[in-house]
Parts: C-alpha cells; structure tokens; sequence
C-alpha cells in the first residue's frame, strides 16, 4: 500500500516514531460508545459537584432523573476512575442531656406504620461550630416524607429553642387527631413547657428509649446529611451568617432538591406532590363509582 508523495506505511511510522500498532489504531473508527462516555463523565462530574455527598446510587437516580438510561455498575466505574467516590464519613457529638427527672414518655414510634403525611413527627438537635462559637439546631421533620417542618438556630440549648422549631412546624401544617411527636429522652424535649404545648394541641407524645439512636433514626440520618452537605462544606462568619446559609439548605435544596432513597429518589416536597395527587385520583375514583 502506498500513499501520497510515495511515502510507505513503513517510512512514515519511522518518520514519525511511532510503531505499526500505533498507526493502524489511529486509522480505526473511534468505539461507538465513547462520545456517550464523555457526555456521561461530564454529567456525573456535574452532579457530583453539586451534591459532593451523593453515593453511586443516589447518583444513579439522578442520572435517571435527567434522561440517562445507565447501569449502576458504569456508573460506579467512572466514578472510581475518575475519583468521585464520597469518602467514609466521621461521627460527631451528641447532644442529648437525659439525666433529669422529668417524665419519660413511651416508645411510641416503633409500632407505627405511616401512610401519609402527619402522622408521625420527629425531632432531634445537633450543634454547629462558628469561627468563634457553638450554636444549636432544633429540627422537626415529618416521617413520612422527611420533610423539615420546623427549625430553630440559636445560643442556647435550651427549651426555648425546641419550642421555636415547633411552633413552626405547627404554623405550617394541619394537626390531625393521632399524630405522634417523637424525639429523644433531652430535658428540652422533657420539660414542662415542651410537653403541655404538645398536649395542648392533642398531640400524644413519643420518646426514644435511653441510649438508643436507633429509635430516631431518620433524624439521625438528616442531621448526618445535614452536617456533610451543607455545615462542612461552609465556614459561617456569625450566627446570622449561619441561620442564612442553613435556613437556604433546609427550605430549598433539602426539601425540594434533595433526593432521598427512602422516598423513591425523590425530594420531599416532590414525593408529598405525588401522594397528594394519588389520594385525589383514588378519591375521584370512588365518587365516580358510586
């Protein structure tokens, strides 16, 4: 074979310095699926910017999410080649004072089976770390689609500051007979004010048994993603600087951005949409019918 200007093959892979091999693989097409492997590097890059925390499978579903038909097992090979992986996450403090002599409620949260929204509240407090200071988070979130329902960020770890996040939870939804408050046995969630607010609204009163993360574990779950998404990721000048930082977390990336395995990979708000409109189809269903 020979080409232009009677240059062999041979003379120019000598010419160039570089092997036979080498020449005829760059005459061969490109493999079909490299175009793809690029666009999808680019598409896992960009999530994985966005949500630096998101594992292979929350990955996958937005992936999904956004068009891509993809193999969770490709997906975690270009996440491994390329360095994405999340890396192991460290524990941190609890705050949890349970040596009072207040009233212990019952467990009443680990029997229930939830069905829809307002059912079932639950509650927990973490703290965050200032440049200068510690100040405190009281959060309530709904079981059932893990939505944050009520927040409250301040100095103190005081009752004052869980009654905060409740009165906005109860600000913001309807509270039907039977719904059960849940939290850890802390002396803010056991004092007086706390619980006759609680009793004053009909709502009946939940508490985790002494020691044992395990029956409020979804809150535990938020306070990890919480922590790892959005306070590690940020340096907060003050107090005002954090409230800001974390009230933008909670209200628009968490609960409306978000996705969460447990509800489908879906954000909260999305997934309490979805049942909202399943309940009204089903209840048109049975008009129709009668």
């Amino acid at each position: 074979m020979k080409v232009r200007r009677g240059l062999t093959i041979r003379r120019m892979v000598e010419l160039s310095a570089v092997s036979r091999a080498r020449f005829y693989r760059s005459l061969a097409p490109k493999a079909a699926g490299s175009d793809a492997d690029m666009d999808l590097r680019d598409a896992i890059q960009r999530i994985a910017l966005a949500w630096p925390c998101y594992g292979r499978p929350r990955l996958t579903a937005e992936l999904r999410r956004q068009g891509w038909r993809v193999n969770p097992k490709r997906v975690y090979r270009l996440m491994r080649e390329d360095n994405l992986l999340c890396v192991r996450r460290r524990k941190f403090l609890v705050t949890t004072d349970s040596a009072h002599g207040l009233r212990v409620y019952s467990n009443l949260a680990r029997t229930m089976v939830l069905t829809t929204i307002n059912q079932l509240w639950i509650a927990d407090i973490t703290y965050i770390r200032l440049q200068l200071e510690f100040v405190f988070l009281a959060v309530i979130l709904d079981a059932f689609s893990r939505r944050t329902i009520g927040w409250a960020l301040d100095r103190t770890l005081s009752a004052e500051l869980t009654l905060t996040a409740l009165r906005m939870a109860v600000s913001r939804r309807a509270i039907p007979p039977g719904l059960v408050h849940h939290s850890d046995q802390g002396v803010q969630y056991a004092s007086r004010d706390y619980t006759q607010f609680l009793q004053g609204l009909g709502i009946q009163i939940s508490m985790s048994r002494k020691g044992n993360p395990w029956d409020n574990a979804a809150c535990e779950s938020f306070i990890k993603t919480l922590k790892y998404e959005e306070v590690y990721r940020s340096e907060y000048r003050d107090l005002e600087d954090a409230r800001a930082s974390i009230a933008q977390f909670l209200e628009k990336v968490y609960n409306q951005k978000r996705l969460h395995s447990a509800l489908g990979y879906l954000p909260p708000v999305e997934f309490e949409a979805q049942c909202a409109a399943q309940k009204n189809k089903e209840a048109a269903a049975r008009r129709f019918s009668l």
